[in-house]
């Protein structure tokens, strides 16, 4: 598998990150070295017990503001390996972007019972097949949420990190009906693996596939012909954990599905990293990807466009100066809706600062540019020793691939 070659890297990655759930500290109460105690951590999200068949043993942990949008939306969000669910919102700022802009919050979250490093078994064929496993307990909670908050059926969004992202995958491909859109960072397509080797393969390697092919393991997962669900890609082009090239390959597999050209549309500066952007005849984006140069496996956090931060730094969770979460839910078109009155009619003003893109081709290099290069040391990252057989264990368990 010439894992060798790639162990410096993936080494101080995850030793990164496997120090920080050590050494940070408190943060409301939460410390993220206690990724296990969900239940107990202080926060908005509340455990479902009862919300339909549960096939994949997973545990359902929601959020619901006091005031929500009209019409009702839901985003869906899964954790990547070793988090929970309330550590992973903490540290990507979703119940605090559900509460600010009035959308209701689902954070399904893995049990060790299930894989020992709480990572969604992305791969696992029981697993990854509509109606059945892990995808079904989720689209049990889905339907349970829609029902008791009266969500708009139309308004459903997920979106995960790294096992979470391969998951996402999974549910856009398998109950493509149920989603508006979704987005994916450092996580894989769909139906790439379906066992140990093909897991590894793709984690490390992202062997190139034909686009047609692609995006024909998402249209042979169920009978749904379309409209297929936008998509927004993420990664970082340093990650030795998740191959960037794996980025390029969920982007083919749904410009396939859209019918769209290999060409972007559009190439753009956000916050310092490019964009490439595909629409359809009517201007609206449908597929969208963002090359964060120079960033480790993880979720990339920063400053908003209307001044808030959302989330807080920590294992696998990386200041990179832009915030994915909140252009994530601008991007689900739930940033437009903010219940303080005075704020809607301040930022009506002339000359108010807007938050619409400027195209600057000149500005961009191209996201497949990014991730053909050779991986730029992560930031923030130092080199140490580390016992081989400890490296190979952390590289896999990151990605969900070993108990």
């Amino acid at each position: 598998m010439d894992v060798e070659r790639r162990l410096p890297g993936v080494a101080v990655s995850l030793a990164r990150n496997i120090d920080l759930l050590r050494r940070l500290p408190k943060v409301d109460g939460l410390r993220f070295a206690d990724f296990g105690r969900s239940a107990d951590a202080p926060g908005p999200l509340q455990e479902v017990a009862d919300f339909g068949d549960n096939p994949g043993n997973l545990r359902m942990f929601a959020f619901a503001p006091a005031q929500l949008q009209m019409p009702r939306a839901l985003v869906v969000v899964l954790h990547g390996c070793g988090q929970t669910a309330a550590a992973y919102d903490l540290g990507a700022g979703w119940s605090t972007l559900a509460r600010h802009y009035g959308f209701a919050l689902l954070m399904p979250e893995q049990q060790r019972v299930n894989n020992g490093n709480t990572c969604f078994n992305w791969f696992n064929p029981e697993d990854t097949a509509r109606d059945s496993g892990e995808a079904r307990s989720i689209r049990e909670m889905i339907a349970h949420m829609v029902k008791t908050h009266r969500i708009d059926p139309r308004r459903v969004f997920i979106t995960g990190l790294s096992a979470g992202g391969g998951m996402t995958s999974v549910m856009l491909a398998t109950y493509p009906e149920v989603f508006a859109a979704g987005a994916v960072i450092a996580g894989l397509p769909y139906g790439i693996a379906s066992n140990l080797r093909e897991a590894l393969d793709g984690m490390f390697h992202s062997p190139a596939r034909p686009a047609r092919e692609l995006g024909d393991l998402v249209r042979n997962a169920s009978d749904y012909r379309g409209p297929w669900p936008k998509m927004s890609v993420w990664h970082g082009s340093a990650d030795r954990t998740v191959n960037p090239g794996n980025a390029n390959e969920i982007v083919k597999q749904w410009l396939d599905l859209h019918d769209l050209p290999d060409v972007p549309m559009a190439e753009t500066n956000v916050d310092g990293y490019p964009r490439q952007a595909w629409w359809n005849k009517d201007g609206e984006t449908l597929v969208e990807s963002y090359a964060i140069t120079d960033m480790a496996h993880g979720t990339p956090l920063g400053l908003a466009d209307n001044d808030q931060r959302y989330g807080v730094e920590g294992a696998f969770l990386i200041e990179a100066g832009i915030s994915s979460s909140y252009h994530i839910a601008k991007f689900f078109g739930l940033t437009g809706w903010i219940p303080d009155a005075a704020k809607k009619k301040a930022e009506a003003k002339p000359g108010a600062p807007k938050p619409a893109l400027t195209p600057a081709p000149h500005l961009a290099r191209s996201i497949r540019d990014a991730v053909a290069e050779p991986p730029a040391e992560p930031k923030r990252e130092d080199a140490r020793g580390f016992d081989l057989g400890q490296i190979i264990t952390r590289a896999l368990t990151a990605a969900g691939l070993m108990k």
